[in-house]
């Protein structure tokens, strides 16, 4: 039996299809409201970023806790969404994106702290965190099969943008991040990627496109259009995430394959 952690983003507040527990969880970097239940065989605890009623913005949200909750938990690895803006043309709205590589320069948690659990000099566990592939490629190939098998189209490898919000970027911006390679971009996951990589947590993120962004000369999209297509990320995805569970065998476990960690031992 797997215990798999599900962060979910804008439009995404519950798993559908399991009988889901609410539950506080202590972290010492503030309490996190969680639900849990079991799903397929397997233990699945869910948690919101926004919070149920999307009452957080992505400044708002409390990274170090909620990475931390779903260690403290006993998570064997974390599923992630999030609804992104579309930097390229030949990206579709509304199709899952299982990305593949991270482009976040800044490393900074919304508060503008660095993004890391290593905030003590002397910490025993203290170290930097090495990453191979930020984004666990056992666990998208998992989710590219399960897709494939359930009928549901996905977008497989491509390169995650993390952008300091709330506000949007600008054209400018959005070229800077279209030339470094980066297919999508959201205000939210590139400290999830890191905390869960220092805390040894295989970590995958699956975008939903709702909007093309502004500046590139992509096609436009409309309010209801992008409201429409926030409305079907918990759909689409959520059925996407009960294929995943589906398929997992009983007995399956998650290698460590987004890098590792360099501890620094001794003095000198």
């Amino acid at each position: 039996m797997a215990h798999v952690g599900l962060i979910t983003g804008s439009g995404f507040y519950g798993q559908s299809g399991a009988a889901m527990a609410p539950r506080t969880v202590a972290t010492p970097f503030g309490p996190v409201r969680v639900t849990a239940g079991r799903a397929h065989a397997h233990v699945v605890t869910h948690l919101a970023r926004h919070g149920a009623a999307h009452e957080r913005l992505s400044h708002h949200v409390e990274h170090r806790a909620n990475v931390w909750a779903l260690h403290e938990l006993g998570v064997d690895a974390i599923v992630a969404s999030t609804a992104v803006g579309v930097l390229s043309a030949d990206l579709p709205l509304g199709v899952p994106l299982l990305f593949d590589d991270l482009y976040f320069p800044s490393n900074r948690l919304p508060d503008g702290s660095l993004a890391t659990f290593f905030a003590v000099p002397g910490d025993p566990r203290r170290g930097h965190w090495i990453p191979a592939d930020p984004f666990s490629p056992a666990l998208r190939a998992r989710l590219a099969g399960a897709a494939r098998r359930a009928g549901i189209d996905v977008v497989d490898g491509c390169c995650y943008a993390h952008a300091d919000g709330p506000r949007f970027n600008t054209a400018a911006e959005h070229r800077a991040l279209r030339a470094a390679g980066a297919a999508a971009v959201s205000q939210t996951c590139g400290p999830e990627a890191v905390l869960a990589g220092e805390l040894g947590i295989p970590y995958a993120l699956v975008g939903f496109g709702v909007n093309h962004v502004t500046g590139l000369g992509l096609p436009a999209t409309g309010d209801a259009e992008l409201a429409r297509l926030l409305a079907r990320h918990a759909e689409i995805v959520g059925a996407l995430v009960a294929a995943f569970l589906a398929e997992l065998p009983a007995d399956a476990t998650f290698p460590l394959d987004t890098g590792s960690v360099f501890r620094i031992a001794g003095g000198g």
